[in-house]
């Protein structure tokens, strides 16, 4: 749900292709025959959920994601590049991430007319495999589910930070880039988006606080590539219904790479503990379960779970403080924009009502919990 280059988010033009359009580039840059299509919702670039003829797609899959990137974003091909390569190596690795379908030319990627306004916007074109499964944001999250998403969460980045390799990797380092939690002080520029409320004076003291008390830190935090996105829309499960009272759900895909980027281990528990919140009926407890199944994997160090309170409200702040900023701009697209804002901004004062203290003490004390009885 991010985007943004350097520290201009939507400096872009979103792609507005119509399914016909959509059939017709399939065709022509995949050589593939589409039996049906049809948008899916999406941030910043556009998405369509596609369905080939299996004879066309040879031993491919057959259904796939048109996934069409804004103009601003196309203009950097090695970032775009990096992503992909990532995700072709976490699906060799196990990981249940798609992998693209080449080009008629043989390549992972196409730069494309968009045909979508003033000056013929360039748009990087992929085709990627369909994962199945079901968004986290449709289910009623328990305990078992969270405690793998957070173990999910660990074990993809450290995949990534130990044995990803390619030339690209470097265009990981993404500077500015205002959805790395590293970067909450550069919202700042974006905050008069909320007006004059007890919202921004809220996010007002996140910020002054993540200036004082995470950026003086960040050397000690142990780095990685983080994915930087998992959120509840962008984790598919499926359940094996050991009952249907207590369902036991696995991880079946992982969506949208397309906020990578160099940062630490800690913001991917953060920013996966942020998301998992919005849909939780019990939304201060589900930090807990994230966070033991992340340490399962990669034990957090003291400075870093002295910033997990500031990195989460740090991350509410990003998503809510950004949507509005987006849907200033965009109006047309405010309902999807403004997803996380229907329950967040509810979470957000709640955390600052009670204090870091007492959530702390909630998320460790569960978290704790585990170490003698870790879920199967």
């Amino acid at each position: 749900m991010s985007s943004g280059n350097d520290c201009q988010p939507q400096a872009f033009t979103k792609p507005a292709l119509g399914e016909k359009e959509a059939t017709e580039l399939v065709n022509r840059v995949f050589g593939l025959k589409v039996s049906w299509i049809r948008l899916l919702p999406s941030y910043d670039d556009q998405n369509f959920h596609v369905c080939v003829s299996r004879k066309d797609a040879a031993e491919g899959a057959d259904e796939y994601v048109l996934k069409i990137t804004n103009s601003e974003d196309s203009q950097e091909p090695d970032l775009i590049e990096a992503q992909t390569q990532a995700m072709m190596f976490l699906s060799a690795e196990g990981f249940p991430s798609a992998t693209p379908y080449l080009t008629k030319d043989g390549n992972i990627m196409s730069l494309e007319s968009g045909d979508t306004g003033p000056g013929n916007k360039k748009h990087m074109v992929r085709l990627l495999t369909y994962l199945p499964g079901t968004p986290v944001a449709k289910i009623a999250a328990n305990a078992q589910i969270l405690y793998e998403i957070g173990k999910l969460a660990a074990s993809l980045d450290k995949a990534l930070s130990e044995k990803f390799h390619h030339p690209s990797i470097k265009s990981l380092h993404r500077g500015q880039f205002i959805w790395n939690l590293a970067n909450v002080p550069l919202l700042d520029q974006y905050i008069y988006a909320l007006g004059q409320n007890k919202y921004r004076e809220v996010v007002e003291q996140v910020i002054e606080q993540f200036k004082g008390k995470v950026i003086p830190k960040l050397s000690s935090f142990r780095a990685c590539i983080n994915h930087g996105d998992l959120n509840d829309h962008n984790i598919l499960v499926d359940s094996s219904c050991a009952s249907p009272d207590n369902p036991q759900y696995r991880v079946s895909g992982i969506l949208d790479f397309s906020d990578m980027s160099y940062g630490y281990y800690v913001f991917e528990v953060a920013i996966a503990i942020m998301y998992m919140m919005i849909e939780s009926p019990d939304p201060l407890s589900v930090g807990g379960h994230v966070l033991a199944g992340f340490e399962s994997v990669l034990p957090l160090t003291e400075e870093e779970r002295g910033a997990l309170f500031l990195l989460v409200s740090g991350r509410f702040s990003q998503s809510l403080v950004l949507a509005a900023h987006t849907a200033l701009r965009h109006p047309e697209n405010t309902e999807y924009l403004m997803i996380t804002a229907k329950t967040g901004w509810k979470h957000l004062m709640k955390m600052f009502e009670l204090g870091q203290e007492a959530v702390e003490k909630t998320w460790f004390e569960t978290a704790k919990a585990y170490t003698s009885h870790a879920p199967a």
